[in-house]
């Protein structure tokens, strides 16, 4: 190689990771990209060659370094500098006052004001900057001593790994930049959803994912989670660096750091109370939760004569929004079988009100959680309610026991057809290993029909637990209609027996043949999520269905294959080898297959164009033709992408009748605003 080239490779390094760094901070703090995800891909697969080729010019600031290296063996020990203390904590307008007339008190007559800050409910997170690379990520721990997860740090995005080289303090000091991990409604929501669709337990709130996500030593299992940061402290070498903290806010969101854009300076504690009750009401807006807020004195000399107690600051307060929580009595715990087998038990409550619904359920996970909580029949409980997921009992109010109140006993048998449960090593879900169990068969069905999947929308919970069931009949029992999913294509040479079932009748009977029918082409995508396949839900099976095109070639893929594939993981590719690799299974496809099943990923007779390439949208109220699912899809399938909340990284909100605060929302926020017709036209576009 030629010394000309090798430089020239050298400059292209530097040049990519300056520009890949733009464009992390322009999309990751400011939520205002200028290029399309496909181009971003392009330059990071461009930066990840040329390191590949010139190994030895790889440094640990490289966008390419977010996610790298082998599981920990554990975490090290890390004494901060300056103490990381908690706060006090307020929960009234009173208490707030009453801070504000101690530091006014204790300040020695110097004048100052404020600055209140959303409390992010996250956990706190040390980043320490030596000469401008980040070097250390450290956890809060006891305040004194947390622990090293610099691998985790370098797996959030909104976290820099590098500070602006035209930032003077970077090269002259230790910049230590603290801040708040957090996950997204929209992301907590997606997890849950994957993690239920998984028959894994669901996470009670977006806090203790990300909590979760911050202690994992491999730091693959973290980048999965897609965490955020919110800085709000920053230190040069260990100890405040500017006059006053509106001024650190200004320097850092300077430097490239992610500063909640919410935060506001006020004169006075009025306008600090005016703050706080305005995001009391406006709470719901955000993609992210929040708790309460933090109220700062501004000036840092006021704040150094405040000083601090043992545990927390003097010159800082948190004000606490009322929880979200309800308290309910315990009537009783039922256990619900999966499609895998996952036994969970629910708690039955007496009905209470919360969020504005009425709850009469809520999840307990899995044995161990029952046993953590140590819930008894007859219990009052406290319940929360995070995002779009079943409400959680999160605690046992046991000071309001009576003595009268008995334990619960997990079982030891399917509740459903009474086969001995088992527990995997290293797993929290107790499962039937029954395949043909009836919850089974019944919850792998309505899985397979359902909308996501195969689209046969006759078929609801009330006809699967009929078709299958035996049938009783004078002389004995029949065997049931449906066993698998197969045994659904063949129903029509049957519609005699399907008529006779209950509620059925000849209209009802041949719209779901029709529905049946029209299914068998729904394509190799909807067809894998339908599967029920451990571990695939509707992204990951749309991955797959676009790798491999068809059936056959996806089920020849060895575990090293499918590993490699962008976001298919080692376990994802185990369960899915493993699955390919069963004689039941195949002989289901076979099945499928005679019964003329789609194989192969949908193809139209005309290539669709990617005119929604890098654009987020968010769906709102109901569209004159075009059902939820179909509008997501359409959108999609042109390289756009579809979210639940209204941020400032939405493109376009798509409006239909009844739309409500988010359609508010996007107006506030300028937001472009189409309607189905316009939508189709856009996506039309050449």
């Amino acid at each position: 190689m030629s010394k000309r080239t090798s430089q020239s490779i050298e400059d292209e390094i530097v040049a990519l990771r300056r520009e890949i760094r733009e464009h992390d901070y322009r999309y990751y703090v400011l939520s205002a990209p200028i290029v399309a995800d496909v181009e971003y891909d392009a330059m990071m697969r461009r930066l990840k060659d040329l390191e590949a080729e010139r190994p030895d010019l790889i440094t640990p600031d490289s966008p390419t370094q977010r996610v790298a290296g082998e599981p920990a063996e554990g975490f090290e020990e890390y004494r901060h500098k300056r103490p990381m203390m908690s706060l006090d904590n307020s929960y009234s307008i009173a208490d707030l006052r009453e801070w504000a007339q101690r530091c006014d008190k204790l300040s020695g007559g110097r004048a100052f004001d404020y600055v209140a800050e959303l409390k992010i409910d996250g956990l706190s997170i040390s980043m320490i900057y030596e000469r401008g690379v980040l070097a250390r990520g450290v956890t809060r721990g006891d305040g004194v001593r947390g622990e090293l997860v610099t691998a985790n740090v370098r797996t959030i995005r909104s976290a820099p790994l590098h500070i602006d080289e035209s930032i003077d303090e970077a090269a002259r000091y230790e910049i230590e930049v603290r801040g708040e991990v957090y996950l997204s409604r929209d992301v907590f929501e997606r997890i849950n959803r994957e993690r239920i669709e998984q028959e894994l337990p669901a996470f009670a709130n977006p806090r203790n994912a990300a909590a979760g996500a911050m202690r994992q030593l491999d730091a693959r299992i973290t980048a999965e989670r897609q965490l955020d940061v919110f800085c709000y402290q920053l230190l040069f070498d260990g100890a405040p660096g500017l006059a006053t903290h509106d001024e650190s806010l200004v320097w850092m969101m300077r430097a490239g750091f992610r500063v909640n854009p919410h935060h506001r300076r006020c004169a006075t504690i009025d306008e600090v109370i005016e703050y706080c009750n305005e995001w009391e009401r406006r709470r719901d807006e955000l993609n992210y939760e929040i708790d309460g807020v933090v109220v700062k004195v501004n000036q840092t000399a006021v704040q150094e004569e405040l000083g601090a107690t043992a545990k927390s600051p003097r010159w800082a307060i948190a004000y606490k929004f009322p929880a979200r929580q309800a308290s309910t009595r315990l009537l009783d715990v039922i256990y619900q079988v999966g499609r895998t087998g996952a036994v969970t038990p629910v708690a039955v409550l007496d009905p209470v009100v919360l969020a504005g619904t009425t709850v009469a359920r809520a999840s307990l996970h899995n044995a161990d959680e029952m046993l953590r909580l140590g819930v008894k029949k007859g219990d009052w409980v406290f319940i929360e309610k995070s995002g779009e997921i079943i409400p959680q009992v999160v605690t046992v109010i046991t000071e309001r026991r009576t003595g009268e109140e008995t334990g619960f006993e997990f079982p030891s048998d399917c509740p459903e057809c009474g086969t001995n449960l088992v527990r995997p090593e290293g797993e929290a879900v107790t499962r039937c290993p029954n395949p043909d169990c009836p919850a089974k068969v019944r919850e792998g069905l309505l899985h397979f029909a359902q909308r996501r999947a195969m689209r046969i929308e006759g078929l609801g919970e009330a006809l699967a637990v009929q078709l299958t069931a035996p049938r009783k009949q004078e002389t004995g029992s029949l065997p049931a209609l449906v066993r698998d999913a197969a045994d659904l294509y063949h129903l029509a040479e049957r519609r005699d027996e399907l008529i006779a079932l209950e509620r059925m009748g000849e209209k009802s009977a041949d719209n779901l043949l029709r529905q049946i029918e029209e299914s068998k082409s729904a394509g190799l995508a909807r067809l894998l999520y339908g599967l029920g396949i451990r571990h695939v839900g509707e992204r990951t099976a749309a991955i797959l269905a676009d790798h491999y095109q068809s059936l056959d070639r996806l089920s020849g893929a060895s575990v090293e294959d499918l590993a490699g594939i962008y976001e298919i993981g080692e376990v994802v590719a185990a369960s899915v080898a493993g699955w390919f690799g069963e004689e039941r299974n195949q002989n289901l496809i076979a099945r499928l297959r005679r019964s003329g099943v789609e194989m192969n990923a949908v193809r139209t007779g005309e290539a669709v164009s990617r005119v929604f390439e890098g654009k987020q949208f968010v769906l709102t109220g109901t569209l004159p033709t075009m059902k939820r699912d179909e509008a997501k899809g359409f959108i999609e399938a042109r390289g756009g992408r579809v979210t639940g909340t209204v941020s400032k990284k939405t493109d376009f909100v798509v409006a239909g009748d009844e739309a409500g605060s988010k359609l508010t929302r996007a107006q506030e926020l300028g937001i472009a605003i189409l309607d189905e017709a316009q939508l189709l036209a856009f996506g039309k576009e050449a």
